[in-house]
């Protein structure tokens, strides 16, 4: 199987690469196409799937034997956005996860499946290890447990190749080795072919043969895997555009005395949903300056228990909880709790599907909304704009929130964390899908923001994301 893009020129000109696209799969080969958000690996991709009309050249598509196919049948791809198309985000709301009264008018995991090889679909599921998933609401899973759902699903027609953007973010350990290992049993007996889109060279697995390196939209190089990871000066050049920037001081507007004890104070925390127990007899303390990593697999309740804190879970009144010294239910509302708490997750990521302004995203954060329904006044403004500096995006502050990388969108979003200046962050795998510099970038802001009275709670499944201000660990497992 052959697959080309030849002499490409996309037809409008914000679309454009710098030089036409020329880039040829070739039978055999597994890719990695590399570079920095928003450098176009995903409309190189797009390209390649046809998304976008041409102006010159082609996109060739061939069997062994040198006859034309239709890309449809042969390209499969996976992305990050692609969990719109299983959750409706337009008819559902951020908070219905956790509102299981209104669970009647969400669709199970396995009514999303169309009809296929049912025992093609079990053997997936058992080698994924996702068959608990099958019955479970799908706006209630995770962003890792969604992700493996999505390849699994994509995997039903039995593509000749795959393409994944960013395939390993959101998951645990143990899952990124599991789909290392699926990657290579696929290829091995279903003559699948794999292309992964990525922005951390760390993420490149072992049946990986060739890197695709992009940067501004300009292909820099075809490399082959080993001789791509060895070349420090060309990742470095690849991915360090603005590196001088890390080493400027980042200021800050500072909040006066913060006047508390405990951010939180959990006793005998439980929730439960139906059979199923998240949680069971939790207890936890984060005092006032406190910095803590919560760590856990996939499922095991991490966004549960975050959502008791930022006020979007019912189950927190039947909870003995207590933040910023004021225990819950004493009659205060979910924005006096959210005004003091700047959060991010994947899952807000996913519910943020608003066309406006990356400006005005980033501004919502004073109204801790999702979308924009109060006009921000001057002084907002000039303080979103210096967030946007601060996080270096203010080039896409007039740019529609959906036209950007998934990358910068993040970077968007971390932007809105910051902008009313929090007392707690609470951050859920904040560098998702960020290129190297983006992280070092963004950890360096979390810890000279924390350096002072903020409490942190860091949610990760890479240990060396971790931010070194933190110092207690609250770890959850499958069986609280």
């Amino acid at each position: 199987m052959t697959v080309e893009i030849e002499n490409a020129v996309l037809r409008f000109d914000h679309l454009q690469f710098a030089k036409p696209i020329n880039w040829k799969i070739s039978k055999g080969q597994h890719w990695a196409i590399l570079g920095a958000n928003g450098s176009g690996k995903t409309l190189l991709t797009d390209t390649l799937l046809g998304k976008y009309a041409l102006k010159n050249g082609r996109i060739i598509c061939s069997d062994d034997n040198g006859n034309q196919q239709p890309m449809t049948n042969v390209v499969k791809s996976v992305a990050f956005r692609d969990i719109y198309s299983i959750i409706d985000t337009q008819n559902s709301y951020y908070q219905q996860r956790w509102n299981k009264g209104d669970e009647q008018e969400v669709i199970l995991v396995k009514d999303t499946i169309p009809k296929a090889n049912q025992s093609w679909l079990e053997e997936l599921t058992d080698w994924f290890g996702i068959d608990d998933l099958m019955q479970k609401e799908i706006n209630s899973l995770s962003s890792g447990e969604l992700r493996k759902f999505l390849i699994v699903k994509s995997l039903l027609s039995k593509p000749r190749i795959l393409i994944l953007d960013n395939p390993f973010i959101g998951l645990d350990s143990k899952s990124r080795g599991v789909l290392s290992d699926l990657f290579q049993r696929l290829a091995d007996f279903n003559q699948l072919q794999i292309v992964l889109v990525l922005s951390d060279p760390k993420d490149i697995p072992e049946i990986i043969t060739d890197v695709l390196a992009v940067k501004e939209k300009s292909i820099v190089g075809q490399f082959k895997r080993n001789e791509f990871i060895e070349d420090i000066t060309l990742i470095d050049n690849l991915f360090n555009k603005h590196n001088s920037s890390l080493l400027e001081p980042v200021v800050f507007r500072r909040n006066e005395k913060l006047s508390f004890d405990n951010a939180i104070l959990f006793k005998n925390i439980s929730v439960s949903y139906g059979n199923r127990k998240l949680l069971n007899g939790l207890d936890w303390q984060v005092k006032k300056g406190e910095k803590w990593a919560l760590l856990g697999p996939n499922g095991s309740g991490k966004s549960t228990l975050l959502s008791l804190v930022c006020g979007d879970n019912p189950q927190a009144y039947a909870n003995d909880i207590t933040l910023f010294d004021r225990k819950r239910g004493t009659g205060e509302s979910i924005w006096d709790i959210k005004k003091r708490i700047g959060y991010i997750s994947p899952e807000m990521h996913l519910y943020y599907l608003k066309n406006v302004k990356c400006i005005d995203v980033v501004a919502s954060g004073f109204f801790d909304t999702i979308g924009l329904y109060r006009k921000y006044n001057n002084e907002q403004e000039i303080q979103a704009l210096e967030w946007m500096d601060i996080f270096g995006i203010r080039h896409i502050q007039d740019s529609s929130f959906l036209s950007v990388s998934s990358g910068e969108q993040r970077l968007v979003l971390l932007a809105r964390v910051f902008v009313k200046n929090p007392d707690l962050l609470i951050l859920d795998e904040p560098l998702h899908g960020l290129d190297i510099f983006n992280k070092q970038r963004v950890k360096r802001i979390i810890e000279e923001f924390c350096s002072d009275n903020k409490s942190l709670i860091y949610v990760t499944h890479y240990e060396e994301e971790i931010p070194q201000i933190v110092s207690q660990r609250l770890v959850l497992s499958k069986n609280n």
